[in-house]
């Protein structure tokens, strides 16, 4: 399909200034994007006429319109992730027998938005809607471990960050650090009776066009009937979701060890 000019350089600069801290000068979208003067200048003019930037004059910049506001609160409204990720999430309990779950993070909790579950399996904690502590889980692990140090340093500053529901789980900033580079090394994270004792999953990360981890994808299988080697096929077949989610949703599939 051919690409119409106008509309991919509108979309560059609608995507730039979403990107920024704050309002930027024309200037800037000139020189990061390696447009025209003219063109720029033509271009925030009908963004701004149709709401979806808003031009300061004062300070000389630009910045999001309310437009944009809505066009992404329609985004959310419509739930395209969850809609986009019910059909693999499915694919991935009839490849593995049991059940999987999407969630995603809200500061130091994960929200369980999906649960498919396997037949003949019990219940467990993830229902939709639960929302569990990000460290304990390995949805909540694959996802811290695509952040940058600062924020995690943020959200875990000390011990008083950190709470249990068994007996084991990181109890420290060190402890967390260490947890999450062995995700990072390995490719997928893992919690084995941390959430529910008898209990294990293996999760990884979903990720958005700026390599940002969005949501993260979870299987769930008994802790002693399920051997090394079967975990390790059902975090390959959790990982394979994820990047295939990944892709769906036009995102960008990082590089793993």
């Amino acid at each position: 399909m051919a690409i119409v000019p106008a509309a991919a350089q509108t979309l560059a600069i609608l995507r730039l200034l979403s990107g920024q801290a704050g309002p930027v000068q024309a200037a800037v979208v000139v020189r990061e994007l390696g447009l025209p003067r003219s063109t720029v200048y033509h271009l925030l003019s009908t963004l701004v006429d149709s709401g979806f930037v808003t031009h300061l004059p004062e300070d000389r910049r630009y910045a999001l319109g309310v437009a944009a506001y809505e066009l992404g609160t329609g985004y959310t409204r419509q739930a395209p992730l969850q809609r986009l990720a019910r059909v693999p999430l499915a694919e991935l309990v009839d490849r593995t027998g049991h059940t999987a779950h999407l969630a995603v993070q809200h500061g130091r909790e994960v929200v369980y938005v999906i649960e498919e579950r396997a037949p003949g399996r019990p219940p467990l904690v993830t229902d939709v809607g639960v929302r569990l502590p990000a460290q304990l889980t390995a949805s909540g692990r694959a996802l811290l471990a695509a952040l940058p140090p600062a924020q995690i340093r943020a959200l875990f500053p000390d011990a008083a960050a950190f709470v249990l529901r068994t007996p084991v789980g990181p109890r420290s900033p060190r402890a967390l650090r260490a947890l999450l580079t062995e995700v990072r090394r390995r490719g997928w994270a893992v919690e084995d009776g941390e959430v529910s004792a008898g209990w294990a999953s293996a999760a990884s990360a979903v990720f958005d066009h700026s390599a940002h981890p969005v949501a993260s994808v979870a299987v769930t299988f008994p802790s002693v009937s399920t051997p090394p080697p079967v975990r390790e096929r059902m975090a390959a077949a959790v990982l394979r979701t994820a990047d295939t989610l990944t892709r769906r949703i036009g995102g960008a599939v990082p590089a793993r060890p």
